[in-house]
């Protein structure tokens, strides 16, 4: 089932925010695990390149990095 927001969307609200972080996060990983699968892939097929590991290091860096921040920015939870 896909994750839906129900309601208005207000850029005010702390929850819908928290959503859109999330939302951007997964679009991020699945970029970055579609194009680094890609160029493994092609790497395994032709040349190698040698600075690939380093390419796919700093961007999975980017997005743990990106993962932080979307759980240390979660709104607190209202009582």
């Amino acid at each position: 089932m896909p994750i839906r927001w129900y309601g208005p969307a207000d850029p005010e609200d702390p929850t819908y925010r928290h959503f859109n972080r999330i939302v951007n996060l997964v679009l991020h990983a699945m970029v970055f695990a579609a194009v680094n699968s890609g160029l493994w892939f092609v790497q395994g097929m032709r040349q190698p390149w040698s600075h690939l590991a380093w390419f796919s290091e700093a961007w999975g860096a980017l997005v743990l990095i990106q993962l932080i921040s979307v759980v240390a920015r979660r709104p607190k939870a209202s009582s």
